[in-house]
């Protein structure tokens, strides 16, 4: 995927196949908010904002790393997603029942890190926002409301598969992840809330 051009993956996203679909999505649009942020913190550096260059330099550092990580969970989620087709495909039974539990506990696994790392650059927003350069200050909302539509969208991804996993295990520590959700949406609102106040003023 990482390869792919856009125009090709958004091809593949519409055609009528399994994967990818909205859990790679919800990566994708992760990716893009890591590295709208990145590219707000690249802005900020220099003598003029000298003063905060620690803050800049490590959100940096950890925007890169978040681009990369959600990129591989969007490769992550397509894998997972064929494997619950394969499941479906299995002969009636026993194994098979067991077989699409297992796949979908996998398959709920990628957003679930999607979220948290969603939860991560919305964060990343709040810090570098009262710091940042005040020209490009409009992709920080930007990159907030790719964040937020990676959160919601992988919450969906992994509620439905919350009904078919049965180890009760997995499906509350899913249930955990997803809970915090809201309130990283409501983060996601005040980020963007400050900077429509800040461009209108």
């Amino acid at each position: 995927m990482r390869d792919s051009k856009i125009v090709d993956f958004l091809a593949e996203l519409a055609d009528k196949v399994p994967a990818p679909g909205g859990g790679a999505s919800a990566a994708l649009h992760a990716a893009q908010a890591a590295a709208l942020l990145g590219m707000v913190a690249r802005y900020s550096t220099g003598e003029k904002y000298a003063g905060h260059a620690e803050t800049v330099v490590s959100v940096i550092a950890e925007t890169d790393t978040l681009r990369a990580r959600t990129l591989r969970l969007a490769e992550e989620d397509v894998a997972a997603f064929t494997a619950v087709t394969h499941a479906y495909r299995l002969p009636k039974g026993e194994e098979r029942s067991a077989a699409i539990a297992r796949a979908l506990a996998g398959a709920a696994g990628p957003p679930a890190k999607v979220i948290e790392a969603a939860t991560r650059v919305i964060e990343l927003c709040e810090l570098l926002l009262p710091i940042a350069n005040r020209n490009v200050i409009t992709d920080v909302a930007a990159a907030a409301e790719a964040a937020r539509a990676a959160l919601t969208t992988a919450r969906v991804n992994v509620e439905v598969n919350l009904g078919g996993i049965k180890d009760d295990h997995v499906r509350a520590e899913l249930n955990i992840r997803v809970s915090g959700v809201d309130a990283a949406v409501a983060k996601a609102d005040w980020v963007t809330a400050e900077v429509r106040e800040e461009i209108r003023s």
